[in-house]
């Protein structure tokens, strides 16, 4: 018995499906379900291909492949698609830049005062309210398993880090701005301006006295 047309044009149109949402992950990395749903990739289809195995369900509304080959930084990438208007800032960007051996068991986000906080489980994350001056200079973008991801560069994080002392321990900001200066990531003229900028001077200009010292007489 022959099997209605409607049906052929169904399965058809599914396998279509598939193949538009595979080929769309192998580009782009990771998508949130409304990128794929505006790809007329319907939420069924999605639901079977994670029951079959074809795509993995990383977290709420947040879809890859299973077999891709993904970075260390590959938490980064999907709090980028899950927390679109975010930052990755201290803790999380002194890891990115290599100026740490801390490894946060939650990668630390940065969002604007006024922004709707993110409510999902995965992945893993805290969020920092940052002012809107903050939230505005020192970002770089940076492409991590094919997603573009917001991060504060190394000058800028290090002077942050001073600025959240208090939540993430002097320690880790000493650590930083230490190993930034020695492996030349942050330049002690772009700290200066950040600092000033964001009304921290005061605070940290002891400790880049300190740091600038201790290792220039490291070299004589």
């Amino acid at each position: 018995m022959k099997k209605p047309i409607c049906c052929h044009m169904h399965t058809r149109h599914t396998k279509s499906q598939r193949k538009t949402a595979i080929d769309l992950l192998g580009e782009r990395g990771i998508m949130r379900s409304s990128e794929l749903r505006a790809s007329k990739i319907h939420c069924q289809t999605l639901a079977r291909m994670v029951k079959d195995g074809k795509i993995l369900r990383a977290g709420r509304g947040l879809y890859e492949l299973p077999e891709a080959d993904y970075s260390l930084n590959h938490s980064f990438a999907e709090i980028a698609k899950a927390v679109p208007k975010g930052v990755i800032c201290l803790i999380s960007a002194l890891q990115f830049h290599e100026l740490t051996l801390q490894l946060p068991p939650h990668a630390w986000v940065a969002i604007g005062r006024k922004e709707w906080m993110p409510r999902i489980r995965y992945p893993s994350f805290r969020a920092i309210r940052f002012g809107e001056k903050a939230m505005s200079v020192g970002i770089e973008h940076h492409v991590i398993d094919k997603v573009e991801t917001p991060i504060f560069d190394p000058a800028k994080t290090i002077v942050d880090c001073f600025r959240y002392r208090k939540k993430i321990g002097i320690d880790v900001a000493l650590e930083g701005l230490r190993n930034g200066i020695r492996e030349r990531k942050a330049h002690p003229d772009k700290i200066v301006t950040y600092a000033q900028d964001l009304r921290i001077w005061s605070v940290l200009k002891p400790y880049l006295d300190a740091t600038l010292a201790e290792i220039s007489s490291e070299h004589t």
